[in-house]
């Protein structure tokens, strides 16, 4: 499709902007404008002006300025597309189309709508029979009205494989499976007729930003599985870019300056029935990061309100981490958490709209959910487990793209980790003095001055990120192959691993497939992870890493003759191995940072930031060498 700048300009000149903006807002005539309270930011005193004949608008409060297009995107949380579409039907405008595949395409997407709409009307007129008594009961015991019940459409899917198919048989049974009503057994090898897809539901249609119905969730009455069933994706339905309810929520949020995101439909009708409206919820996945863009483009910070439970915390993080890189200035997340065991309508239904205004009203911000997360993920008595705390949650940090997000972050989880170290540090004495020659950590010590290894050191084109850091080559072979020999340790630093990032290919493919295979495989061993790999293409690089001659450690070296293998030693010092190499990337990163500052400020507390880094790396290259020299 190829919208020319000149076929937008007449698609603005057709449009009244006072008209179109005065659907939803209040304005008055003043003089050649049109003034208005801003509809994008609260105040009593209008700031807001339309000028019809240039054809924008512009607020002198909060500076939101733009078209007709953009107050469609803007207002309405509308794709820009859609909001084309949109306005130029208004206008009796026909959108160009790029060829005659792209109209036909769109030809069969209307026809598509037709048979949708026209499941729709039929499953209302089930519910609404004398067959769909019990599912009306259903209704009315889970508190929905039957106002609510007609506003969202609700209707019934009979418990019949025909049913449906030959209620729409003017529509041709290819189109009905298209729309995702029908399912074509053959596409599972049989040639049977094809059968209505939603059989003993109650059914609640899934609409698309402007309203129209594009699928549909199905939710069984009595037993069996699954609980919900939702549509396929279709030409008209992807279901990582709908959000339900957003026809609804979209104008509700701008009267609230809120969106609430849940878990799922359900929720978020209960809501509606206590009088929230400004909810949303994706449909079966993950909040995707288009998903998560529609939000942003509503409200800056959506409140995430998922279950107490494990499963509705695990969605909460899994937003979290998808909604990191994508974080700017401004725009981020909040996390209100219901108690456990409980969902939305359990907490309106026992304490109503206000009960469930509480627990937004202590909802998190997405830095402190981070950090009670990972505070509460394991112990932090040793200092190897405060190291570990430390490298996931800068690891967080370092997933944000915006550099000024970014940094901001670090800084919340450094003075955090100050906080709380310093509250679990005990009182000692009086430090004494380091000089050149003195034992540090139990190694160096006798005056010989300590020597890295060079093959210790991260080289620029040999690494493996978590940031900016990298890790050398060697020391990666090292590790897959350490991991080889014990499978075991692979389930306990699950985490960690998969954090790193590694810059060689094959490297990366085979720890990928190893992470996989331990996670679903308990007590594995070396032969055993062997034979699960040996017929992917990753196997070939597995043998040769467990052979190699490369930097030896306990964990990763063969045995020499007649002698015994210390399995349990070897282990423990994999596991510090892995924090090691951690800590080694999440350090040059930082010392890449220092020495930056450094040179820009060239005063004594940046130099003594750079001093204070570089005596932890070489503590840390000690940690290394003595390993390896342990496993010489």
């Amino acid at each position: 499709m190829t919208l020319t700048p000149q076929w937008l300009d007449e698609l603005r000149s057709r449009i009244t902007l006072s008209t179109l903006i005065g659907r939803t807002v209040k304005i008055t005539r003043a003089g050649r404008e049109y003034k208005a309270c801003c509809p994008f930011h609260n105040e009593k005193t209008p700031s807001f002006t339309i000028n019809d004949e240039k054809g924008f608008y512009h607020c002198f409060g909060c500076s939101a300025h733009g078209d007709a297009i953009r107050w469609m995107t803007d207002q309405r949380g509308l794709s820009f597309m859609d909001a084309v579409k949109e306005l130029a039907a208004e206008a009796g405008m026909e959108v160009p189309a790029a060829d005659p595949r792209a109209a036909k395409k769109a030809e069969e997407a209307a026809s598509l709508r037709d048979v949708v709409q026209g499941a729709a009307d039929w499953f209302t007129q089930q519910l609404d029979s004398s067959n769909g008594a019990p599912a009306r009961e259903y209704l009315a015991k889970r508190g929905i009205s039957d106002a609510t019940r007609k506003a969202f459409g609700f209707g019934l899917a009979p418990e019949s494989r025909s049913a449906l198919k030959d209620a729409l048989k003017k529509f041709p049974t290819a189109m009905l499976v298209e729309a995702g009503m029908l399912i074509a057994p053959k596409e599972y090898g049989s040639d049977k007729e094809p059968y209505d897809r939603f059989r003993g539901r109650l059914m609640i249609p899934i609409r698309d930003a402007r309203g129209r119905v594009i699928a549909f969730g199905g939710r069984i009455l009595g037993d069996g599985e699954p609980k919900y069933l939702n549509s396929p994706d279709t030409p008209l339905f992807d279901k990582g870019r709908t959000l339900y309810n957003l026809d609804k929520a979209s104008p509700a949020s701008r009267q609230t300056n809120r969106i609430i995101v849940v878990e799922g439909y359900m929720d978020v009708i209960a809501l509606a029935e206590a009088g929230i409206a400004d909810v949303v919820a994706p449909l079966g996945t993950a909040l995707t990061e288009n998903q998560l863009g529609m939000i942003w483009r509503m409200v800056p910070v959506p409140v995430l309100c998922f279950d107490g439970d494990s499963a509705g915390q695990k969605a909460a993080m899994r937003a979290a981490m998808r909604a990191l890189p994508l974080l700017r200035p401004g725009f981020s997340l909040a996390f209100a958490t219901m108690p456990a065991g409980q969902d939305p309508d359990d907490i309106v239904r026992a304490r109503g709209a206000a009960g469930f205004a509480e627990i937004l009203g202590e909802a998190q911000p997405l830095v402190e959910r981070l950090w009670a997360h990972e505070v509460a993920a394991g112990p932090l008595a040793t200092p190897e487990e405060r190291a570990a705390l430390k490298t996931r949650l800068l690891a967080h940090a370092d997933a944000i793209e915006d550099a000024d997000v970014r940094h901001h972050y670090r800084e919340a989880f450094r003075e955090r980790l100050d906080a709380l170290f310093a509250r679990a540090r005990p009182e000692r004495g009086p430090r004494q003095p380091w000089t050149p020659g003195a034992a540090r950590g139990g190694f160096g010590g006798g005056g010989r001055r300590f020597v890295p290894d060079p093959r210790l050191q991260p080289p620029a084109d040999e690494t493996r990120f978590i940031g900016q850091a990298g890790i050398a080559a060697p020391l990666i072979a090292a590790l897959i192959g350490g991991l080889l020999r014990y499978p075991a340790v692979i389930r306990r630093h699950d985490e960690e691993l998969a954090r790193l990032s590694i810059g060689d290919p094959a490297d990366a493919e085979l720890l990928d497939a190893m992470l996989d295979i331990a996670m679903r495989q308990e007590g594995l061993d070396c032969e055993g992870l062997l034979a699960i790999l040996e017929p992917m293409k990753v196997y070939n690089r597995a043998t040769t890493l467990l052979r190699a001659d490369g930097m030896h450690f306990s964990f990763n070296r063969s045995p020499k003759k007649n002698e015994a293998i210390d399995h349990n030693r070897a282990q423990r010092e994999l596991s510090e191995f892995i924090s090691l190499v951690n800590t080694q990337a999440e350090l040059k990163m930082r010392r890449l940072q220092a020495d930056e500052i450094a040179r820009a400020r060239l005063d004594d507390q940046s130099i003594a930031e750079q001093n204070r880094l570089r005596a932890m790396d070489e503590d840390l290259m000690h940690r290394l060498q003595a390993l390896r020299e342990g496993g010489a």
